[in-house]
């Protein structure tokens, strides 16, 4: 997965200008030299020999496996789309979306469920990539998908396959590429994958120049991780999605250190706190189905689940996390709130997008919510098929694809093109009360100041006896269109009275709730992304806030 993009296709009009201001406003000075120098650096790749191999490592566990890639001879599939790659060119095939040739160069199959049935084949693989992948030419040698590739080519090596010598020298070659191209102008997850293959491959290497790549991959972790990880475990892109791959890649690095005798050493000492507070995050942002929640990009089947992350964490023997019991969980740093009572389970959005600097994988879904009853979602955000520029993305990412309100037909925060925002949404005024009748969480945001009138968006939700009473109000010096949607899970139905203000929903199940609006509402059809490369079809409960107000109830037995 990746976030890279350009700015170079803009279009030249004063609202492009506006725009573009107020997106780059926000970029360090790390990203902006770093985009000068990843567009300068011209170096060619130092062919030499690898360095000699460390000794091989004590025993390490295993690592959570994911579904198989590659389903016979250069037979693949990435993003729920098949292909091939039975010609050179289809390495880098154009027709191809970025993200799909990226998969591609990940190698994530030499890990995956009975990969040690396909090892000839994986060997196979490895050669041709070699042969057919010059060095520094085409996606593969792109600083992210280097990355994810040695480190796979390592874990596979360290897990009993043998790495030929002119592969060896290959992976060298690519760590060697990495080390230059550092992606200081991504920041975020880019970076501490950048780290991780550089850890890696200092401790699979032995010499000098293993020792640089080991000293550079965990100068970035100590730069990196203290900011990256909030304090109360999230990871600041506040997309579980992502948050899951860097818990992923942080037990990797317990388990290798350890296996090597490294684990006292600078950084991985302090890692298993870090992992602590990062899966008690998880825990709090993940469904009772075990699957993440759909803020910002996130999607089924990119990350391990909650639940083999935990199997991961106690095979290498840390610490056991609790689960959050009934009550509200308040997530402070990030900003996300959990309300749990008996068999219901809400997750609230009152966070910020994410960290001015690095906002690509944000939603415009502030003060969006999901809920599930038992395991079954019933509410839901619309969830993340593609990366690929185009309306597909866009619409995506739109307010107007999440269960919050939108006004004027505008987005919360200006998000554009694949992975831009210019001006955010910021919360205000969070309350959390807790009484014995029940929770009340309420919260405002300023995205829509930038429109005429200034209107501020308020919700206000209270779960009591049963019931999820929904109140929003968007203040405005001048009359305002808003509407409030409510997008419902998959195989749930809805109908409505004839005064269209309430009715019943059905999940799949049968679990039936009740729904009440103090406006008309209508039902319509709409489409979800649960994982990438595929769409379902759902409905969506929408009404328009009269007079700058709605109240939504819903309630179960």
């Amino acid at each position: 997965m990746t976030a890279a993009g350009s700015f170079s296709s803009l279009r030249r009009t004063p609202a492009d200008a506006v725009r573009l201001f107020h997106t780059v406003r926000h970029l360090r000075p790390v990203q902006i030299v770093g985009r000068v120098t990843a567009r300068l650096e011209r170096g060619r790749p130092e062919i030499a020999p690898a360095p000699p191999l460390r000794p091989r490592p004590g025993p390490s566990v295993r690592p959570p496996t994911r579904a198989p890639s590659l389903l016979g001879r250069w037979r693949v599939r990435f993003l729920n789309q098949d292909g091939e790659i039975a010609h050179p060119a289809q390495w880098n095939d154009p027709a191809r979306p970025k993200l799909w040739l990226y998969n591609l160069h990940y190698f994530d199959d030499l890990s995956a469920a009975g990969a040690e049935g396909r090892r000839d084949l994986h060997g196979a693989l490895i050669e041709r990539w070699v042969a057919e992948n010059p060095p520094g030419t085409g996606n593969g040698w792109e600083p992210y998908p280097v990355s994810l590739r040695a480190v796979n080519w390592i874990k596979w090596a360290l897990g009993g396959a043998t790495l030929a010598p002119r592969w060896a020298d290959s992976l060298a070659v690519q760590i060697r590429w990495l080390a230059r191209r550092v992606e200081w102008h991504l920041l975020g997850n880019h970076v501490l994958a950048n780290a991780k293959a550089l850890v890696f491959a200092g401790l699979f290497f032995a010499g000098e120049e293993a020792e640089r790549w080991l000293a550079q991959g965990l100068s970035i972790y100590e730069r990196q991780l203290p900011e990256q990880i909030l304090a109360d475990g999230g990871h600041f892109e506040l997309s579980p999605m992502y948050h899951a791959i860097i818990l992923e890649d942080l037990l990797d690095l317990v388990n290798l250190a350890r296996s090597t005798g490294h684990a006292d050493g600078r950084v991985f000492a302090g890692l298993p706190e870090i992992i602590g507070r990062m899966r008690v995050w998880l825990a709090v942002m993940t469904h009772p189905d075990g699957g993440p929640s759909f803020f910002n990009d996130a999607a089924f089947g990119i990350a391990p689940s909650r639940a083999d992350l935990d199997r991961y964490a106690d095979r290498l023997g840390l610490p056991a996390i609790a689960e959050p019991g009934d009550g509200v969980h308040h997530l402070a740093s990030s900003g996300y709130v959990r309300v749990n009572d008996q068999d219901m389970a809400a997750i609230l959005d009152v966070a910020p997008i994410g960290p001015d600097y690095i906002p690509g994988h944000a939603h415009a879904d502030t003060l969006s919510f999901e809920l599930s009853l038992g395991t079954e979602r019933i509410i839901v955000n619309g969830g993340t098929s593609t990366y690929a520029p185009g309306p597909l993305r866009e619409a995506q990412r739109a307010t107007a694809a999440h269960s919050t309100v939108e006004v004027e037909g505008e987005n919360s925060s200006e998000v554009w093109a694949s992975f831009r925002v210019a001006r955010r949404a910021r919360i205000r005024e969070l309350g959390i009360d807790r009484s014995p009748d029940g929770v009340r969480v309420s919260a405002s945001h300023d995205g829509y100041r930038r429109l005429v009138g200034a209107p501020v968006c308020r919700r206000t939700w209270t779960f009591r006896n049963r019931a999820l009473a929904v109140s929003d109000e968007v203040s405005r010096t001048r009359a305002t269109a808003a509407v409030a949607r409510f997008f419902l899970g998959p195989g749930v139905t809805i109908t409505t009275g004839q005064d269209r203000s309430s009715g019943t929903i059905a999940s799949e199940r049968g679990r039936r709730l009740g729904w009440a609006l103090d406006a008309q509402g209508r039902i319509e059809a709409a489409t979800w992304y649960p994982t990438f490369g595929t769409a379902r079809p759902i409905t969506f409960l929408a009404a328009p806030l009269v007079a700058g107000r709605l109240t939504a109830t819903f309630d179960w037995p």
